[in-house]
């Protein structure tokens, strides 16, 4: 992304599928912005993070399991995903998402 232009990111990449899109949009010492648009029955395995992950649903629906826990997301539903707990990500149907990892700077 550039500074002072607009992005529509929920228009951003085709769904490709069986295929994950990941695009990188910022990154800097404060975090990351990442773009990913998972084809439908696609997903991330349970993983965990050393910072706190902000989801942001632009476009489909998925599940966001979160230890242990399920929570369904659809276009405009947000979730923070706690630093260094387990988190997976499930879909059924093609889902475009925005994640911010928030670095801690202490």
């Amino acid at each position: 992304m550039n500074a002072a232009e607009v992005t529509n990111l929920a228009n951003l990449t085709a769904y490709v599928a069986n295929s994950i899109i990941s695009r990188t949009l910022v990154k800097n010492e404060a975090g990351n912005l990442t773009y990913m648009a998972f084809g439908a029955g696609q997903g991330l395995s349970k993983h965990s993070a050393p910072f706190d992950a902000f989801v942001q649903a632009l476009d489909g629906k998925a599940t966001i399991v979160i230890d242990e826990k399920g929570y369904e997301l659809s276009a405009g539903d947000a979730i923070i995903m706690p630093a260094n707990v387990p988190h997976a990500i499930q879909t059924k149907e093609n889902f475009k998402m925005l994640l911010v990892m928030l670095k801690n700077q202490s």
